[in-house]
């Protein structure tokens, strides 16, 4: 087993590859336009992450 964390996609994700994926650290979480998994990446701080998946979880942010 890699101990490189592995880029996924939501199981949400629709099949029109408008997607992001997120690799899950210790310290830090990336995300990535799946479109373009050379392109840059977002570092989030975990807590923070945390913090926005609750939110998103609580129905915070509408729907588009």
């Amino acid at each position: 087993m890699s101990s490189r964390p592995e880029w996924f996609k939501s199981s949400y994700s629709g099949q029109n590859g408008e997607c992001v994926e997120v690799r899950l650290g210790t310290d830090a979480i990336g995300v990535r336009d799946s479109k373009d998994p050379a392109g840059g990446v977002l570092a989030v701080d975990a807590a923070a992450w945390a913090d926005f998946v609750a939110a998103v979880r609580r129905g915070e942010f509408p729907q588009v």
